[in-house]
């Protein structure tokens, strides 16, 4: 899909300060998720709805 929505390398660095850091269990792609909770925000869509790139809906749940 080429119109997903995906966070640039400025946008992540300002909210790099925001997001929790890594204690024991690795966390998974910071990018990914945000851009994914703002594609179902912005589409108006259902979690279960999201493009398969931004991975499983459950983590994009908040």
């Amino acid at each position: 899909m080429s119109d997903l929505f995906w966070l640039t390398d400025e946008q992540m660095g300002k909210l790099a300060p925001c997001l929790p850091k890594s204690s024991g269990k690795p966390r998974v792609d910071d990018r990914r998720v945000l851009s994914g909770i703002i594609f179902i925000n912005r589409n108006g869509l259902r979690w279960r709805d999201a493009p398969r790139e931004y991975g499983p809906h459950k983590t994009l749940y908040c």
